[in-house]
């Protein structure tokens, strides 16, 4: 993992108001939490920020305040959701020693079988680890992957002093069956077929039985003329 010493400045002002002012001044804010003591507020250098967390979203920061240094990892972070820049950042207070848990990129290697189509389901594995000493990703093979085979979080290696921390069942890859252009066809005229409307009922016994019906009036007046 990476480890970054950032200048932290104390905040004294909170609120919408001075966020803004903090992030037009080109510095993100920031809060602490942990250890049972009380939040502290920083603005954080923006650009050096961003940096450190460009490649790891589990960068070590050695924050450098007024009252000595801190260690601290990304708890949550918020960016612009256009222009992805950084708008506020919560930190959580950790010791050199301290297990924590932490979600922790998944990186894909390796080639799967012919015709197989690999779909990824979960893109972090969430893991325990020493705080000075988390990987900044985790590789998956998915070597020779076929159709119907699955890699799930208890096949993953991880590295010496990391342990899983979320269900080892849990699907990471499976692997698809590539589907052939006659099954492709097949498929669409099947469900074509299904959403066709049914055919109207032919009405050849309903026009007979009206046909008789109006025979047997015809007798009728038949009759009734003969009568007269």
């Amino acid at each position: 993992m990476s480890e970054v010493r950032i200048a932290a400045e104390t905040r004294t002002e909170f609120g919408k108001g001075p966020a803004r002012r903090t992030r037009a001044a080109g510095k993100v804010p920031a809060v602490l939490y942990g250890h049972g003591d009380k939040p502290r507020h920083y603005s954080l250098p923006g650009h050096e920020l961003m940096l450190a967390l460009k490649h790891d979203a589990n960068a070590l920061l050695t924050l450098q305040t007024e009252d000595g240094e801190q260690l601290a990892l990304p708890k949550v972070i918020v960016r612009d959701p256009i222009r992805r820049t950084l708008e506020h950042i919560d930190l959580v207070a950790v010791r050199k020693g301290e297990k924590v848990t932490v979600e922790v990129p998944i990186t894909l290697v390796g080639a799967a079988g012919p015709d197989t189509l690999v779909d990824q389901q979960t893109m972090t594995l969430t893991i325990e680890a020493d705080a000075t000493s988390l990987p900044d990703h985790l590789e998956v093979s998915i070597a020779g992957l076929q159709p119907g085979q699955n890699v799930t979080a208890q096949d993953v290696t991880l590295p010496t002093g990391t342990t899983l921390a979320q269900d080892p069942e849990h699907v990471i890859v499976q692997g698809l069956g590539v589907v052939s252009e006659e099954q492709l066809e097949a498929e669409l005229d099947a469900a074509a077929a299904e959403l066709a409307p049914d055919e109207p009922e032919p009405e050849g016994d309903s026009a007979e039985t009206e046909g008789s019906e109006s025979d047997e009036a015809g007798d009728g007046d038949a009759v009734e003329a003969t009568e007269a």
